[in-house]
């Protein structure tokens, strides 16, 4: 396995925003060596959660881990939290789809098999990018065409979605904090979803009491209106940020009452695969 960092440099102020602090964005990757000549795999683009307020370890090395084991290369992004706002992670996550997919033949990669995975805020990231990846400003805003920012798939844990009722408020207070009422709606994702939206698979737990499961039952909704393919799993049990749903990942609170949930990996794998 080769380990490497890549740093992000973005120009955020094409999109109208100003970077407050000196934190780097970075893509930790994780390869797989290959000694077949001109074989491609699968990649994954991880983004952790942590309310737009930080980044959870337990939600990126050790997912990068079981999808390098499946022989799928991995990636984690260690994206801008508060204080940057919407949408400095959003073109950091399209920036790293493109740099995947710009050294596809020298990782042994499928550029057309690059998918975006996230959880809890890092799945509201992720499906932002499924949503805006054609949408026009955030192609212009990092000067490339929206084909390069193109994920084939998108892979959401427990994602943040709604802005509405049953929002995580915290996420968006964190990731609008400063800009106009209008972005409210703009990032509540159920009401964006449209032509184009690749292909998912999501799963939730019905016991989650900070993310509740309407977030993703409202985001199926609106993939099933608009005839987008989803795979969906919901678990009865396990409360947030369960990650691989295992004692070594998962939070104080959860129990063996959870480890149902952790099924969640190999379906996630078989359906990636299928992809």
């Amino acid at each position: 396995m080769r380990f490497g960092r890549i740093n992000l440099h973005i120009d955020y102020t094409t999109a109208g925003v100003q970077k407050e602090d000196g934190y780097m964005p970075h893509l930790d990757s994780y390869l797989l060596d290959d000694p077949e000549s001109g074989f491609r795999r699968r990649a994954v683009i991880i983004c952790p959660g942590g309310g737009y307020t930080f980044t959870s370890e337990r939600e990126g090395e050790p997912i990068a881990m079981q999808f390098l084991a499946a022989g799928i290369q991995a990636f984690v992004l260690w994206y801008s939290v508060e204080p940057a706002v919407f949408p400095m992670a959003l073109m950091e996550l399209a920036e790293s789809v493109k740099v995947v997919r710009d050294h596809a033949e020298e990782w042994n990669i499928d550029p057309e098999k690059i998918t975006v995975m996230g959880f809890s805020a890092g799945g509201h990231l992720a499906a932002s990018l499924l949503c805006f990846w054609n949408s026009g400003f955030l192609a212009e805003s990092l000067h490339v065409s929206p084909e390069e920012i193109r994920p084939d798939g998108g892979l959401l844990c427990y994602p943040v979605i709604t802005s509405g009722e049953m929002a995580h408020r915290g996420s968006f207070d964190a990731l609008l904090r400063g800009l106009a009422p209008s972005f409210l709606e703009l990032t509540s994702l159920e009401n964006q979803v449209g032509k184009g939206h690749p292909p998912v698979f999501i799963w939730h737990t019905w016991e989650d009491e900070l993310v509740p499961v309407e977030n993703t039952l409202y985001y199926m909704r609106s993939l099933r209106k608009n005839g987008i393919p989803c795979e969906a799993h919901i678990f009865v049990h396990g409360g947030h940020g369960l990650a691989l749903a295992t004692p070594e990942t998962g939070s104080a609170r959860d129990d063996a009452a959870a480890k149902a949930a952790s099924a969640w990996t190999s379906l996630a794998i078989e359906w990636l695969m299928n992809l």
